[in-house]
């Protein structure tokens, strides 16, 4: 056995207890430090639970319960569209290019002029047609003269044969007096100036009726020369349109150069004569044409009030109502197919701003509920197959029952909640499960 195992006599043995001390003072301060952090990581998940637990009302959310007039409304979706409209013809004009035009879209009033023709070929031809009719009408003066020339000619020729027959008519008297050979000689001369008298009265008819033929033939000429520059003049006040009524224009498509390559008539483009070149509608006359589904058509009649709703106009509603329904269903080329019937609604006051083909819809009023409390449609949920709603209680939401009396796309009239209590728009059990909260 080694000397440092045994004891030496007289010798205490060595101290073990302050080390065994030190020791266990560590271990303690390690359990205590741990056990101090598990308490403080469960006072923390513990206050972050309370802080979630009480935060729900003001997270979701959330939409006030209204009281008021409830309006059961059936939605449709449809455009604008102007009951009453003008067309704009080009003129009975020939060879028609467009020079200046009002810009599309733009608003004029009645009697504006909108569309301005070329003019120069016109003005050229109504030169021509004025000189061709001043040629006629001189040939025409000429005539005239120169037959009241010939008819007093003739006057005159036809007054000395009559004195010639009256002269030899005396000188036959005087066969009595006479020689009987002076007296057959003076009948002789009688019958040749009766003659003549009568050769000269054919004459005298024939260049009248010559006159009255060459007079009313040249009178044709130059009056179809008038009717030509009567022609032309209409023709050139037909090279500018007027607008017939207020409100702008909406330019035809121009097919000339093809249906692929088709775009609005504008300057510098040829015209056919007597075609549509542009249609003015009546912003007076506008409605709503929209379609109604087919499960709806037998909710509807005439005179409903309706609200129609622009797209690109939100703050705009205005009021209208239900003046035809269609009374066929149209069918679109959906799959699967779905009917549809027409309605359509009469816009009294059209705001300035619209235009017809806007998009929007209409909402007809086919129920009012006085007094009836209602809640966003998306603040009904439900439970067990039954309608509930979630009501704000001390920071939480708890479930409560309720009644449906009426629906609409964008609210539900109900009972069994106060007015002015606050419903959640989402779900907070199923929000709740979503961020991993009890």
């Amino acid at each position: 056995m080694s000397d440092a195992a045994v004891p030496q006599p007289g010798i205490p043995p060595p101290a073990a207890a302050p080390f065994l001390t030190s020791r266990a003072r560590a271990r303690l301060r390690f359990w205590a430090g741990l056990l101090l952090f598990f308490a403080l990581a469960l006072a923390a998940s513990f206050a972050a639970y309370r802080y979630r637990q009480s935060q729900p009302a003001a997270i979701l959310p959330s939409a006030p319960a209204r009281q008021g007039d409830f309006l059961v409304l059936i939605r449709c979706r449809g455009e604008l569209a102007a009951e009453r409209s003008v067309q704009i013809y080009a003129p009975m004009v020939p060879n028609l290019r467009i020079a200046w035009m009002t810009p599309p879209g733009e608003g004029v009033k009645q009697a504006d002029t909108i569309v301005k023709f070329d003019s120069s070929s016109a003005h050229e031809t109504l030169m021509q047609k004025e000189a061709a009719l001043r040629q006629a009408q001189a040939t025409l003066d000429q005539a005239l003269a120169q037959s009241k020339i010939t008819s007093e000619q003739d006057k005159t020729d036809l007054a000395d044969a009559g004195f010639t027959v009256e002269r030899a008519r005396l000188e036959a008297s005087k066969q009595e007096i006479v020689s009987r050979l002076q007296g057959e000689s003076s009948k002789i001369d009688y019958g040749v100036a009766q003659q003549k008298l009568k050769v000269q009265e054919a004459t005298v008819d024939l260049h009248a009726t010559s006159d009255r033929s060459k007079i009313a033939s040249l009178t044709r000429q130059r009056d179809q020369a008038q009717s030509d520059v009567d022609i032309t003049k209409a023709r050139i006040a037909q090279m500018e349109l007027k607008s017939p009524i207020s409100g702008f224009l909406t330019f035809q498509s121009n097919y000339s150069q093809g249906w692929v390559n088709a775009k609005p008539f504008k300057v510098g483009d040829n015209v056919y004569a007597g075609m549509v070149l542009a249609e003015m509608p009546d912003l007076s006359t506008l409605r709503m044409d929209a379609k109604v589904e087919e499960i709806d058509r037998g909710r509807i009649a005439a005179n409903q009030p309706v609200k129609v709703r622009i797209d690109s106009l939100p703050e705009l509603t205005l009021d209208a109502s239900i003046r035809q329904i269609s009374l066929l269903a149209e069918s679109n080329n959906e799959f699967p197919p779905i009917r549809n019937f027409r309605a359509y609604a009469a816009i009294p006051k059209p705001d300035p701003r619209l235009r017809p083909g806007m998009n929007g819809g209409m909402d007809i009023v086919i129920n009012r509920l006085p007094n009836a409390i209602s809640i966003p449609a998306k603040a009904l949920f439900t439970r067990a197959g039954k309608p509930i709603v979630y009501l704000a209680d001390n920071g939480r939401y708890r479930a409560v029952g309720i009644a449906v009396l009426a629906r609409n796309p964008d609210e539900i009239a109900v009972t069994g909640i106060p007015p002015g209590a606050m419903v959640t728009l989402v779900d907070p059990e199923t929000r709740s499960r979503k961020e991993g909260r009890p």
